[in-house]
Order: structure tokens, then C-alpha cells, then sequence
């Protein structure tokens, strides 16, 4: 059906705009406050790049990506997250060779995921995310949490919550994967029929099984925590203690790991903690080796991403409003047809005087004008014709007071500026 947006995608409609317009300003002051750019990367990429990057034992590549053949026989993906892009962007543009650390953020970044749509996802969503390369201390993390922190509080969200994990690096995590598949090595006819297949190949990824079986059977799993090595475990400590020092309040949750397979170290979420308790609006971590992976030279990272969207769902919500902008402070009205013209040229002069101005574009009565100014929330309507017009004036009245003034014609959008800005 023509007339029927695509499943799982959704229109921002112009009576939303502002809500978006003001979400994307927060997050670029407050990102370019912690020295974050702005980068923006291609909408699809070569497929490759997510078999390699996300990883091919996740869920997104397994089951969510949009992929195609270009008509070169190339196969194309659009991207179903925005990190792989941006370490792509940072290894090709050779920024590696910069003065790290390199710290970069996109807006309004489309994402694509084929899942089923519900409440807060969409097969096409935007993402809003920060990347950190360079930065090996748990300060990265950190920054990022406290900046996301920062946004987020911005906007008027409340009760939301901090949950972090160290899921190891390539050095402790093999320990853990041979403890956990011992562990459900007697279990794998109680898993589903996805998490026997990651069990050989990664068993770490059941820990992320939206599953309620295969959750309910990891819940007495043992925990990675227990078995980080000494480098690990002194960052996370570290991490801990400096979210302490900033007072953000946190908890350890040994079962996040998040959905990516380039994950190292570090793995958060932002969590909301009432009304729809459990409900993750963010995640992200630490991602060390995927720069080296992709080509690149081995440079630790760290970012997050989190859905423009998710976050307008979130808002509604916990009934956070935002004030709608000014649709038009000056209405001018023609009083006949004969009159248009001279309506449509003192509409174009209070523009350029910065005002929002409207005039009649549908070749509507004078009463109908009032009534479609009106609708507009017009705050004045100059009156363009009649005899003031023959006495070279112009009429401007103050739809809150009823009050009316006349300004010489020669000059009306200057003087009428200096009244409605008053």
C-alpha cells in the first residue's frame, strides 16, 4: 500500500520535530563539551564488515541484517549498529596518525535491524552515539557514562540507573568460556536450539539469550568476575571507584555482555528503574581489539550508541514535555486580492528582520485569514489595504490585547519589528 509507511519504520512528523531538534542539540553540546566531533559514515557498508566487526555468532548478523547484492555482485548491508562504521571511518581516514585520543560522535545515525517491531524498536531506527580510540584508562568509560548521564538528565529523564560488567579480555576470557560450557555442557538439551549452536563456537553469547528458558538456566552460571586476570581486574576496579568519585550510583551486574562481539573489558547500560523497570535505553563498553581487527593498528576504544527514538519513548513516558516553537509571531493579511502582492512583500521584509511571518498562500477571504492565523497562534496580524494603506500605513494589532497600531507603510517591516520584539 502506497500510502502505508514500511513495517517497523515510523515518520517524524512536523509536530514532532522540535522534540528531535532539541534531543540532537543536547547531545552535540554536551558531546562537543567533552571534545567530541562529529562524524558521519555511509548508510550501508560491505558486508564483511559486520561479519567481522559485530561478529557472526550474534543475533544481529545471524538474524537482523538488511543484505543485498549491488549490482556489481558486491554484497551491501545496511548497518545494523554504528560502531563498525566509525572504526572503519578512523582506519581508512588514517586518523589513527592524529593525536589520540580521537573522539568522535554521530546523530541522528539510521540503523536497520530486521526484528520483530514492539514498543521502543523499529527496523529502522537513529542512533545517537560517542566513540573514544586512543584512551586505554577506565577514564574513558567514565566520560562516556557520565556525559550519556548528562544528556539524558538534560532532557528531564528520571530513575534511571547505571549497570556495569567486565566481561575479560583474550587473556581470561578462554578460562571463563571453559568454566561456562562446563557448566552447561550437562545442560544443552534444556538451551534453545540458537544457544547449542553458540556453545562450541561462543558460549559467552548465551548469556545474552532473550530466551526465558536459557535465562532462567545462566542465572547460577559462574561469573566472569571471578576469573578476570590481574590487568582486567585493577580496570574495573578502577572504573568503580572513579564512578564513586563522581557520584554516580552503579551496580555490577556479571550478566551483561552485551550483544557485540567486539566487546573487551567494560560492558554498561543505562537502565530505567521505574514504570518499565528492566528496560535498557543504552548500552555500550570497551572494544580494544577491533581497530586491529578491522585493519588497523592495535588502539583501544570505547564508545556507546542509544536510539533517538527509545529515548522520545522514554520521555512520553515519564510525561516530559518540551514547548512547541513559535509557528508565526506575524501574520500579514491582505484585506483584498488586490492587496496580495504588497501582503507577500512585507511578509518576505519581516523575514529578513528575523521574524517568523506567514501571509495568505491559498487565496483566502480576509475572515478566513483570521481564522488560519489563529490556528497559527499568530501573536500580531498586520492588515495590508483599506484606506490605511491609502494613507500610506499599516494597521498591526496585537491578538493578546486587541491593541492597534499603525506604522508608516515605507518602512513597516523595520518598525514592526521593533514592536513584536519588544
Amino acid at each position: 500500500m502506497l500510502t502505508q509507511a514500511p513495517k517497523g519504520t515510523k515518520d517524524m512528523l512536523p509536530s514532532e520535530a522540535h522534540l528531535w531538534q532539541k534531543i540532537e542539540a543536547v547531545m552535540r553540546r554536551r558531546a562537543a563539551l567533552s571534545g567530541y566531533r562529529e562524524v558521519r559514515t555511509p548508510v550501508f557498508e560491505h558486508t564483511e564488515l559486520f561479519l567481522r566487526g559485530v561478529g557472526d555468532t550474534t543475533d544481529i548478523v545471524q538474524k537482523e541484517m538488511y543484505t543485498f547484492k549491488d549490482k556489481g555482485d558486491r554484497s551491501i548491508t545496511l548497518k545494523p549498529e554504528g560502531t563498525a562504521g566509525a572504526v572503519r571511518a578512523f582506519v581508512e581516514g588514517k586518523l589513527f596518525a592524529d593525536a589520540l585520543p580521537c573522539k568522535m560522535y554521530y546523530l541522528n545515525n539510521p540503523v536497520f535491524r530486521y526484528e520483530k517491531p514492539q514498543s521502543g524498536r523499529y527496523r529502522e531506527h537513529h542512533q545517537f552515539g560517542m566513540e573514544c580510540f586512543g584512551g586505554k584508562s577506565p577514564s574513558v568509560e567514565a566520560e562516556l557514562i557520565s556525559t550519556l548521564l548528562g544528556i539524558l538528565g538534560e532532557l528531564g529523564l528520571k530513575g534511571l540507573s547505571v549497570s556495569i560488567n567486565s566481561i575479560g579480555c583474550p587473556e581470561c576470557r578462554p578460562k571463563y568460556h571453559a568454566a561456562l560450557k562446563e557448566y552447561l555442557g550437562g545442560r544443552l538439551d534444556q538451551l534453545c536450539e540458537t544457544c547449542r549452536e553458540r556453545f562450541d563456537r561462543n558460549p559467552l553469547r548465551i548469556l545474552d539469550c532473550k530466551e526465558e528458558g536459557c535465562k532462567q538456566l545462566v542465572k547460577d552460571a559462574p561469573t566472569i568476575l571471578d576469573m578476570l586476570c590481574d590487568e582486567c581486574h585493577d580496570h574495573f576496579e578502577t572504573l568503580k571507584s572513579m564512578l564513586t568519585a563522581r557520584g554516580i550510583p552503579f551496580t555490577v551486574n556479571p550478566h551483561i555482555v552485551r550483544g557485540l562481539d567486539y566487546y573487551t573489558k567494560t560492558v554498561f547500560e543505562i537502565m530505567v528503574t521505574r514504570g518499565r523497570e528492566g528496560l535498557a535505553l543504552c548500552g555500550g563498553g570497551r572494544y580494544d581489539g577491533l581497530v586491529e581487527q578491522l585493519g588497523g593498528p592495535a588502539t583501544p576504544a570505547a564508545g556507546f550508541g542509544i536510539g533517538t527514538e527509545r529515548i522520545l519513548l522514554e520521555m512520553s513516558n515519564q510525561g516530559v514535555t518540551m514547548e512547541a516553537p513559535e509557528l508565526c509571531r506575524v501574520y500579514v493579511a491582505n484585506i483584498t486580492a488586490a492587496d496580495n502582492e504588497k501582503a507577500y512583500l512585507l511578509c518576505q521584509q519581516l523575514r529578513d528582520e528575523g521574524i517568523r511571518a506567514e501571509s495568505d498562500l491559498c487565496a483566502r477571504s480576509l475572515k478566513a485569514q483570521f481564522k488560519y492565523a489563529d490556528k497559527l497562534s499568530a501573536k500580531y496580524i498586520a492588515l495590508v489595504g483599506g484606506e490605511e494603506l491609502e494613507r500610506g500605513v499599516i494597521k498591526l494589532r496585537n491578538m493578546n490585547t486587541r491593541e492597534e497600531t499603525e506604522v508608516p507603510a515605507e518602512n513597516a517591516a523595520a518598525a514592526i519589528a521593533e514592536i513584536v520584539n519588544k
